[in-house]
């Protein structure tokens, strides 16, 4: 061969070379430094994060902040190493050399001179099979292999502090061991167990059990239901104590004879260069999960394992299957989230995705009917708040459509009631866990603080979307006298808004609040689509031509030079006219087309260094609305501008909680909020692209169908 010849052929194989990594690198998600990183991340209550660069720089935490520490340690020829939490800082911990966050799993890879250590938590919640994601089961796994040719004797340590099931650390907590088919169990909960008896915000769970089950077929292992001076015990010589401490039950902030934990240790034996794997599954037993009007309602999984132990035991089987699985997920989703928005929007998103689902909990009526219910974390604790189901709800409105209607299920029935006499939506239903009634603005008996075209318009345009993404209207054909109701309630209210709040209630009242007068627009075209779709042509065109023609008067009423105002009578104003983008999504059109283009070129001279304030009235902002806002730019580039800056304030904030949605755009410090629902609604990007949103949709139905078909062949 010519060595010219050759030489051509070297350079096409390396220019195939690289654009193969070329490709992968698009279809990956940039790496983020998340503020906290979600470990075991399920519900409002079963939820624990890293909020440190490492996962051996500080104790795990509930998203609140307060500790509930998971601690690790692995013992290599007799020396020991840090893997997770600090409680033992006089002991090296590991060299964290990666950290990847996928929407179900976080993968951690550390190391010594002699070993490499991977831990992944996988949590499979996936939202188009609702009965897997409604498993509060985490998979811990561990994958070890020899970094320098030799066969090292490795032992693994992990143990629970008992404050992962208590609300504050005065609460005397039990604990107990026990034995399944291939499962050895540890057990712990609180002494009393005062199941639903509180509501409020910064709250754990204090009822219920959490589990650490581990498989007995894989090898050899030590477990004890005991205290923290058994981690003592295996730093000195690899094994912990058989006998469990009796002396119970006790505080988790016990001195005498130490905190109550559970304590778990794996003996790997010979390590080579082949890697060894081991998993651990951590669960939640909560019993009963919310009260809605009066009842007591059980969690979801319910409807597939009569108990928990069964639901341990199908956990275990489906170990492999749901570990492959998972990995597939992420690749589909990640792709098409690079796909809609670029590698920063895509890291984003991915970020957003556990959160969303673990600040909800997914339970079941007495007729098996899902309800899928959030929690307003760290803003007021309200349960099925509707002004934040509206900002989450992008991401279940792709992903899986049922879990909206899961969302809203529970309000429409509060709001048929005769508890509910206001003929608009009502904001919330009460106080997590307890949804037995509005509580905010003066609750079921006063208008003074309400959201009424706020809420009213909400529940329209999910319906409507809901619709849209399921080509039926069945879900509001249940609910029209309602929806009925509500669309009259904007006809007659919604164009200029009186002084009412809006979902931005920080900011305060505001009248004539010019998005939120989109908002009704754009909610009454909605309901004439639904109409349409429910073959009211008369009342289809009768709500359409109201709303062409309020649109029509809105342009010139909001008008300010080149962009358009915060209100209908504050001139040199603007704002974020986020709710300008169901326009296109829902395939509206009731406003021109340079209404969105004038605005996204205002935008853009209004930019901080960390993002796009909401209005001029601050320098604050909100991370899902701005996704909203950027999603009406018509150029890729115009949105990934809006999306840098919220990827570098992610990345560089110092306030080291999960994802907040408000912060201040100069600063990068969080204002307010954190581990909300509402990230969901960075999901808005990938809407826009109707092909990639039916093909989700039409995923998650083919998936319902797979599993009803599977659950029948089962019975």
């Amino acid at each position: 061969m010519k060595i010219s010849t050759l030489n051509r052929l070297m350079a096409i194989t390396l220019l195939c070379c690289a654009s193969v990594a070329a490709v992968a690198q698009q279809d990956t998600a940039a790496f983020l430094r998340a503020p906290a990183t979600p470990l075991v991340v399920h519900d409002p209550y079963f939820s624990i994060w890293s909020t440190t660069d490492r996962l051996t720089d500080g104790p795990t935490r509930h998203w609140t902040g307060a500790p509930q520490e998971l601690n690790g340690i692995v013992r290599v020829d007799g020396k020991n190493y840090r893997y997770l939490g600090d409680a033992d800082r006089g002991i090296p911990a590991l060299d964290e050399t990666h950290r990847q966050i996928t929407p179900t799993r976080t993968i951690v890879t550390m190391q010594s001179a002699q070993i490499e250590l991977s831990i992944t938590f996988l949590t499979p919640a996936f939202p188009d099979d609702i009965k897997i994601m409604a498993r509060p089961i985490t998979y811990l796994t561990w994958e070890v292999k020899s970094r320098d040719g030799g066969t090292h004797d490795v032992s693994l340590y992990l143990d629970a502090d008992g404050a992962i099931a208590t609300t504050s650390r005065d609460e005397p907590v039990a604990w107990s061991r026990a034995e399944l088919d291939g499962l050895h169990l540890l057990r712990l909960g609180t002494s009393r167990q005062p199941i639903l008896e509180k509501s409020g915000d910064n709250l754990r769970l204090d009822w219920g059990y959490f589990y650490i089950a581990v498989p007995a077929a894989e090898g050899s292992s030590e477990l004890a239901a005991g205290n923290q001076t058994y981690r003592d015990q295996f730093v000195a010589n690899g094994k912990i104590p058989l006998d469990d401490d009796l002396a119970q039950p006790r505080l988790p902030q016990s001195r005498y004879p130490a905190a109550p934990a559970l304590s778990t240790v794996l003996h790997l034996g010979a390590v080579g260069p082949a890697t060894v794997s081991r998993h651990v599954i951590l669960g939640y037993d909560d019993v009963y999960s919310v009260e809605y009007m009066q009842q007591k309602l059980l969690p979801y999984w319910r409807t597939e394992f009569p108990s928990f132990s069964a639901l341990l035991k199908g956990a275990e089987h489906d170990y492999l299957p749901l570990k492959k699985r998972a990995e597939q997920y992420d690749s589909d989703l990640e792709h098409d989230l690079v796909q809609a928005g670029g590698q920063e929007y895509a890291a984003i998103a991915t970020l957003a995705f556990r959160q969303a689902v673990a600040a909800h909990k997914l339970v079941e009526d007495a007729n098996g009917v899902p309800f899928f219910m959030p929690k307003e974390n760290f803003s007021n604790g309200s349960i099925s708040t509707v002004d934040v189901i509206y900002p989450s709800s992008p991401m279940f409105l792709f992903l899986n459509p049922k879990l909206v209607e899961a969302q809203l299920e529970p309000v429409m029935r509060y709001a048929q009631t005769s508890q509910w006499k206001f003929p608009f939506a009502p904001h919330d239903l009460g106080v997590y866990p307890l949804a037995n009634g509005q509580l905010y603005g003066g609750g079921e008996v006063s208008e003074e603080d309400q959201m009424p075209v706020e809420e009213s318009g909400d529940m329209i345009l999910m319906v409507a979307a809901i619709a849209h993404a399921e080509h039926n209207a069945d879900f509001a054909a249940r609910y029209w006298p309602l929806l009925t109701k509500w669309a009259d309630y904007l006809l007659a209210k919604g164009f200029d808004p009186e002084n009412q709040l809006s979902t931005d209630d920080f900011a305060g009242h505001l009248a004539h609040n010019t998005n939120l007068s989109i908002k009704a627009i754009e909610a009454l075209a909605a309901y004439a689509q639904l109409a349409a779709k429910l073959g009211d042509h008369k009342a289809a065109s009768h709500y359409e031509t109201a709303a062409k023609s309020m649109a029509a008067k809105w342009a010139p009423m909001a008008k300010a030079g080149d962009h358009y105002r915060l209100a209908f009578d504050k001139a040199d104003t603007w704002s974020q006219k986020y709710n300008l983008v169901w326009d296109n999504i829902l395939d509206l059109h009731l406003f021109p087309a340079d209404v969105a283009e004038q605005e996204v070129a205002t935008y853009k001279t209004h930019l901080n260094r960390f993002g796009l304030p909401l209005d001029n009235r601050a320098t604050y902002t909100k991370l899902d609305w701005t996704i909203w806002s950027a999603t009406l730019a018509r150029n890729p580039a115009d949105f990934k501008t809006f999306v840098h800056p919220i990827f570098e304030f992610l990345n560089q904030t110092t306030d080291r909680v999960p994802m907040t949605d408000w912060y201040d755009t100069l600063s990068a410090r969080a204002v307010g909020f954190q581990a909300r629902s509402v990230v969901g609604g960075v999901y808005m990007k990938v809407l826009a692209d109707p092909e990639m949103w039916s093909k989700w949709v039409t995923r998650a139905r083919q998936t319902t169908t797979d599993s009803a078909s599977a659950n029948g062949q089962k019975r």
